[in-house]
C-alpha cells in the first residue's frame, strides 16, 4: 500500500512538473525557427506574431486564424508590409481585443528624418482591419520605443532607448488622459537598472508587469522577471525562474488571461543569425505575489 501511495504521489509530482514544462507553440505551423512576439486575442481566436526568418533584415507581422480547433497556415497582416519596405514589430493585442499596438519604421508624417521604431495602432474591424494609425509625437520621439502594452485604462508601458546613458533601454509608461498621451515616464528603480530593461507586459488592471531584464543575477543571457504594483509603487522584481527561463534568452513575454498561460519567445544565437521560436506555459501569477 505504501509503495503504491509512492508511485501516485510520484506519478502526480511528475504530472505536475511537465504541466509547468514550456511547451513550443505550434511547431512546423508557427513556430518554425524565426519567429518572436506572440500574442493571442481575448477570445483565442487570432494570433499575430513577428517573422523574423533569425535575422533583422526583413520583419513582418503575421497572422494565424483558429478554424475548428486548428491555426489557419499563416499570411501576412493585411497592416504589415508585404515586400519588406520598412520593418513591423511586436503586436500586442488590447485587454479589450479591439485594439492591436504594434511598432514600425514606417514614415512618419512631418517627421522624414525619424528612422527608429514608433508605436502605431490598428483597429479590429468586422473580419478585416483598419488602416494603422500612429500615436502621436508625444508618445513617440526621434528614439527608438517598442514593445508596447496597454493595461485597461490606457496606458501604454513600453522600451525606449534610453536617452540619459544610464542604461541601454529603460521601460517608460505614458498615461492615457483626456483623450490623449501623456508625456512618457521613466518608471525608475527597482525596474530600470544600469543595465537593459525591455518587453514589458502590462497586466490589464495595471497590478503586475512581467519584462525583460539583463541583470547578472539571472540564469541566461536575458530572463523574464515580474514586479508588482502596490499603493502606487512598483516591488523588488522577481525572476520568473526555471524552466521558464534557461540559459539562452527569454523576451516577448504575454500573458493570456482566460487562458492562464504565459506566451514568451526563446532566442539562441548562430553567430550573426537566431533560432527564435516560440512558447507557452501554464501561468498562475499568485504563486509570485507576496
Amino acid at each position: 500500500m505504501r509503495i503504491l501511495l509512492i508511485a501516485i504521489l510520484f506519478g502526480c509530482a511528475m504530472h505536475a512538473q511537465a504541466q509547468n514544462t514550456p511547451e513550443q507553440f505550434e511547431p512546423g505551423i508557427i513556430s518554425t525557427g524565426g519567429e518572436f512576439g506572440l500574442t493571442i486575442s481575448p477570445d483565442s481566436r487570432i494570433a499575430l506574431w513577428v517573422y523574423s526568418g533569425g535575422g533583422r533584415d526583413t520583419l513582418q507581422i503575421m497572422q494565424s486564424e483558429k478554424f475548428r480547433g486548428r491555426w489557419t497556415k499563416p499570411v501576412v497582416a493585411s497592416f504589415s508590409t508585404r515586400n519588406a519596405e520598412w520593418k513591423d514589430i511586436d503586436p500586442m493585442f488590447s485587454p479589450d481585443g479591439k485594439t492591436v499596438l504594434f511598432q514600425s519604421n514606417r514614415p512618419v508624417a512631418g517627421r522624414p528624418e525619424r528612422k527608429g521604431f514608433d508605436i502605431w495602432a490598428v483597429k479590429r474591424n468586422g473580419n478585416g482591419w483598419t488602416d494603422p494609425y500612429h500615436l502621436g509625437n508625444t508618445i513617440n520621439t526621434d528614439s527608438s520605443e517598442s514593445y508596447a502594452s496597454m493595461a485597461g485604462n490606457g496606458n501604454i508601458y513600453f522600451m525606449k532607448s534610453n536617452e540619459d546613458g544610464v542604461g541601454s533601454s529603460d521601460i517608460y509608461v505614458s498615461a492615457w488622459k483626456d483623450g490623449e498621451y501623456q508625456l512618457p515616464q521613466n518608471l525608475g528603480v527597482p525596474i530600470n537598472t544600469s543595465g537593459r530593461e525591455s518587453n514589458p507586459y502590462i497586466s490589464p488592471e495595471e497590478d503586475y508587469l512581467i519584462y525583460f531584464s539583463t541583470d547578472s543575477s539571472g540564469y541566461g543571457e536575458i530572463d523574464l522577471y515580474i514586479s508588482f504594483r502596490k499603493d502606487g509603487s512598483w516591488g523588488k522584481p522577481l525572476n520568473l525562474g526555471m524552466p521558464i527561463n534557461s540559459a539562452v534568452a527569454e523576451f516577448c513575454p504575454f500573458v493570456h488571461q482566460k487562458e492562464k498561460r504565459l506566451y514568451f519567445s526563446r532566442q539562441t544565437r548562430n553567430g550573426k543569425r537566431f533560432t527564435e521560436q516560440l512558447y507557452s506555459v501554464d501561468f498562475d501569477v499568485e504563486k509570485y505575489r507576496k
